[in-house]
């Protein structure tokens, strides 16, 4: 009998290319990973990793087993969640990795109801970027993620993950109140101080490119993914931001000036589990909640 947690690391190993990428997302050391591996290949009978200089390379016999891991782990996804749903009260913990602008404008709301309905249910919450976010699902340190897609960016869909759409978040400029900026059209703002997310990330590279469509290259003074941050930067007069309306779900923008930019884009938000999990009871009624939350007509 195969032993599914070394199946896991093998297909840990595949997904991130080095023992020592595996070793840091599950917080092994390498000898360990590499050790239980060893045993696997004593359980096959086969040859499943190649040295290559100082790294090494899944075989053939490998990926063959990584294809039927996929199958094998959603498949205790789906008896975990048809487990669950035996039950007549939700229970447990859900580990749910989400951003700056969700959590602010519907996580309380969706903890609140959920506290209400499900008294048992204990939720745990980190703010985490996507691709951080996204490995850490695949690799079980969390069970739910929220997510975000900017136009023009599609994400690249991970294999044993499923989405499903929370809503789509219209995106505008703000401006301070007053100042050479405040009434501004956006191919008015070349010479404006911006406040962006750091541009190695999706929305501070979508950012980024609004303004070359523009016809200029922005003046990013702020790179900072603290949306909190922002408007007060653009509160004093300090900076321009693009802004999610998401973030006015539950309070007034203010001083601050918003203004629709070209083509009204929208970014995506999503829910993230993994294949075969989203039967959980505690994921479909977090996942309520979350619904419940978004305001009408997002």
């Amino acid at each position: 009998m195969l032993d599914v947690h070394r199946l896991r690391l093998l297909r840990e190993l595949d997904r991130r290319g080095t023992l020592a990428a595996v070793a840091r997302a599950l917080s092994y050391s390498p000898s360990a990973i590499s050790q239980q591996l060893t045993q696997l290949e004593s359980e096959t009978g086969a040859t499943l990793l190649e040295h290559v200089g100082r790294g090494v390379r899944l075989t053939e016999q490998a990926r063959i087993l990584v294809r039927h891991t996929d199958v094998i782990l959603e498949r205790l996804e789906l008896a975990e969640a048809d487990l669950a749903r035996s039950m007549t009260e939700v229970t447990g913990g859900l580990r749910v990795a989400s951003f700056q602008s969700v959590m602010l404008a519907l996580v309380p709301s969706a903890l609140s109801s959920l506290a209400a309905r499900h008294p048992a249910l204990r939720v745990q919450i980190a703010h985490c970027d996507a691709a951080a976010a996204i490995a850490g699902l695949v690799a079980h340190d969390f069970d739910l993620v929220l997510g975000e897609e900017y136009p023009g960016l599609p994400q690249p869909r991970m294999p044993g993950v499923d989405e499903e759409d929370l809503s789509h978040d219209e995106m505008r400029f703000a401006v301070p109140p007053d100042g050479p900026w405040s009434r501004a059209r956006l191919p008015d703002l070349a010479g404006a101080p911006f406040v962006f997310d750091p541009a190695d990330l999706a929305p501070g590279q979508w950012a980024r490119n609004m303004c070359r469509d523009a016809g200029f290259e922005p003046d990013v003074r702020f790179a900072s993914g603290d949306l909190l941050l922002q408007v007060r930067l653009v509160e004093t007069g300090h900076a321009v931001a693009f802004l999610p309306d998401l973030l006015w779900t539950d309070r007034s923008p203010g001083p601050v000036r918003l203004h629709h930019l070209p083509g009204r884009p929208r970014r995506r938000l999503f829910t993230a589990v993994r294949a075969g999990a989203g039967g959980q009871p505690r994921i479909r009624v977090f996942r309520e909640a979350l619904r419940a939350s978004v305001a009408p007509g997002e």
